[in-house]
């Protein structure tokens, strides 16, 4: 196997620009079906197409289209129309945890709940803006997920083809949701264990990141037990691999590539693999820095800078920073294990390469 193909794998296949069409097409309707309930709700359609198809990696939808491949799937509209449902579970996660991270931006623009404060405020209406906006996010994110099961039957597949995904689909959601829930506990808890912050990655980001839209591919493309056993090998691994790229980013990252401010992560208290091997590395004194300033909303960029400084230099980032080349490693050995499509095989370890190294 190589690495690193000049043509992004969520690009192979005009994948991408499949992904949106259906995307797209889907939002128009569900537009002209909102408008016939109330105009009011134009502005709600209007919030998540911009949500939707302003942006975003479309590895789901990548990840599961090489997983149906690379188990003998034939390519079809229906099936990429299908797997883009995936893009609304996003969506749905993405605006539920702005919210409760009191995040002021998504990729650069206002997040869902500032978006609807600000509406509220523009308008004048009575009561709470900071109120209005939240439940709009709440509700928001609920529409999503909602969408998502539609779009899934809705997307010209036989009954009993979508019916061999739907289990995986289902545990999906509920994965991801209680991994958010696990997070939000975390983070009240002050627990800034490895193990902990080990199984918050796992549920709320790798098993829906990469290992669950996999196993979705496969359902639909009926994979046999060894391509099933693969693709968890490679999933489990990798998805922890890519939440702890996030984490690191969340604290390094260039805001002008990731969309949020630099730091968000400390502001927002996130109890991370990162934090957790710096209470681990540091001493007395970097863990009463760390954990006194850590949730502090205020935190300045001086802040930031001397929190970086301390996760740096106690050796956390470089530990953090081997642990996700040794689980893409994991990752990449388990697809060795088992015959695949030759393209969808070399997509899978492209895949690997770019949720790992990634820079937004």
């Amino acid at each position: 196997m190589t690495h690193a193909a000049p043509v992004s794998p969520v690009d192979r296949a005009g994948l991408r620009q499949r992904v949106d069409k259906a995307l797209a097409e889907f939002l128009t309707h569900q537009r002209a079906r909102l408008a016939l309930v109330d105009d009011a709700l134009t502005p709600v359609a209007e919030a998540i197409e911009a949500f939707v198809l302003g942006g975003g990696k479309r590895l789901r939808p990548a990840f599961a289209y090489w997983g149906f491949r690379g188990a003998g799937g034939v390519d079809s509209d229906q099936v990429v129309t299908a797997l883009a449902a995936l893009e609304f579970v996003q969506a749905s996660a993405l605006i539920h945890d702005d919210l409760m991270d009191r995040s002021d931006t998504r990729r650069g623009e206002p997040s869902v709940h500032r978006r609807f404060a600000a509406r509220h405020r523009a308008a004048g209406w009575g009561g709470d803006p900071d109120g209005f906006g939240d439940a709009a996010a709440v509700l928001l994110g609920d529409l999503c997920l909602v969408w998502s099961d539609e779009l899934l039957h809705s997307a010209g597949l036989e009954p009993r083809t979508v019916a061999r995904a739907r289990p995986v689909f289902d545990e999906m959601r509920t994965e991801v949701t209680v991994g958010q829930y696990l997070d939000v506990l975390t983070q009240a808890t002050g627990d800034t264990s490895l193990e902990r912050a080990g199984k918050v990655a796992r549920y709320k980001s790798a098993k829906y990141t990469v290992e669950r839209p996999l196993l979705v591919g496969g359902a639909l493309a009926e994979a046999s037990a060894d391509v099933r056993a693969a693709y968890s090998a490679y999933g489990l691994p990798l998805g922890e691999a890519f939440q702890l790229r996030d984490d690191v980013l969340g604290v390094f990252g260039d805001p002008a590539l990731t969309g949020k401010p630099a730091g968000d992560d400390l502001r927002e208290g996130k109890r991370t693999y990162l934090v957790a091997a710096t209470v681990e590395a540091t001493d007395d004194a970097g863990r009463e820095l760390l954990l006194s300033r850590l949730g502090d909303p205020e935190l300045d960029e001086d802040g930031v800078a001397e929190l970086r400084e301390l996760i740096a230099g106690c050796g956390a980032l470089a530990r953090t920073e081997q642990r996700i080349v040794t689980l893409t490693d994991a990752a990449l050995a388990a697809l060795t294990t088992v015959d695949l499509d030759t393209e969808a095989r070399q997509s899978l370890v492209d895949l690997a390469i770019a949720a790992t190294r990634r820079a937004d």
